[in-house]
C-alpha cells in the first residue's frame, strides 16, 4: 500500500470541494482511494460558527453531540456513533471560527465519489473523509474514518479458521478507520497543509454501497465498558510508574 500526502494552498469556506480535489489530483488510476480531510468538507458545507465565550462553546458542543460529559480537559461527546472530543468542534486552523464535523460524513463521501468518478472515468474509486481521535489511555492522536464511500470498512474473519484451524469467533478488521490512521499519520496535523492523500494498492474491498453502521458498536456491548465502569473505584498508576 501506498500513501501520498498532498499539500495544497489554503481550502476556503464555500469554494468547490471537486475542483480543489481536481486541481490538485489531476488523475488517479483504477482502484485508489482518495483522502479528504473533515476540515476542508465542512468548510465546503459552510459548517462554521462563532464562539466567544466559553459557555457560547460549551452550548454548541452540546448541540452536536448525542451525548456529552465534562471531563477534567474537554468534553467527552458520542456524535455520530462514534466517541470524541467536543463533538469534533475545532478551534484549529480556523481564522477565528469555529469549524463543525461535516453534516453527514457518508453522504458527503458518497456525493464526491460519484462527481470524481465522472471527472476520472474510473469504476473502482474509493473516498475517506478523516479526523482525528484519542485512544483510551494513550498519549497522541491518530486518524479515525467519519465517512466513506466506495469500498467496505470492516472484514469479518468470525467463522473462518486461524493458520491452526481454530475457527475465529469475534475476530474483524477495522479498515476504514486503518486506513484513516495510516493516511493521518502522513497527511500531518499542524501546518504541513496536507489535507488530502491519494492511497493506492491498498488491501480492500471496493464495493458501490456501504453500509454506514457496519463500524458502529453499542455501548453496553463495547469491551472497554466495564473497565471504564469500574475505573472510577480504582486508583489508576501514576504515569511514568512501572
Amino acid at each position: 500500500m501506498k500513501i501520498t500526502a498532498i499539500q495544497t494552498r489554503i481550502f476556503t469556506e464555500r469554494e468547490s470541494l471537486v475542483d480543489f480535489v481536481g486541481r490538485y489530483i489531476p488523475k488517479v488510476s483504477e482502484g485508489a482511494v482518495i483522502v479528504v480531510t473533515s476540515k476542508i468538507v465542512a468548510l465546503a458545507e459552510g459548517r462554521t460558527a462563532i464562539a466567544v465565550t466559553e459557555k457560547e462553546k460549551e452550548a454548541l458542543i452540546r448541540r452536536e453531540s448525542q451525548f456529552a460529559v465534562k471531563t477534567k480537559y474537554t468534553w467527552l461527546t458520542i456524535k455520530d456513533g462514534t466517541v470524541m472530543a467536543n463533538a469534533g468542534v475545532d478551534e484549529s486552523n480556523a481564522r477565528g471560527k469555529i469549524v463543525l464535523l461535516p453534516k453527514d460524513s457518508f453522504r458527503a463521501a458518497a456525493k464526491l465519489r460519484s462527481q470524481l468518478m465522472k471527472k476520472y472515468k474510473v469504476k473502482k474509486l474509493g473516498i475517506l473523509i478523516t479526523d482525528s481521535r484519542l485512544l483510551p489511555l494513550r498519549a497522541g492522536v491518530v486518524g479515525v474514518a467519519l465517512g466513506y464511500a466506495g469500498f467496505c470498512g470492516i472484514r469479518d474473519y468470525r467463522g473462518s479458521p486461524d493458520i491452526f484451524g481454530r475457527k475465529l469467533e469475534v475476530t474483524q478488521t477495522d479498515i476504514a478507520d486503518g486506513l484513516a490512521t495510516a493516511a493521518v499519520l502522513v497527511m500531518g496535523e499542524g501546518r504541513e497543509r496536507q489535507p488530502l492523500a491519494l492511497i493506492t494498492e491498498a488491501p480492500i474491498e471496493f464495493s458501490a454501497r456501504v453500509n454506514r453502521n457496519e463500524l458502529v458498536m453499542n455501548p453496553a456491548e463495547d469491551v472497554y465498558q466495564p473497565l471504564f465502569a469500574r475505573m472510577s473505584k480504582k486508583r489508576l498508576p501514576k504515569k511514568g510508574r512501572k
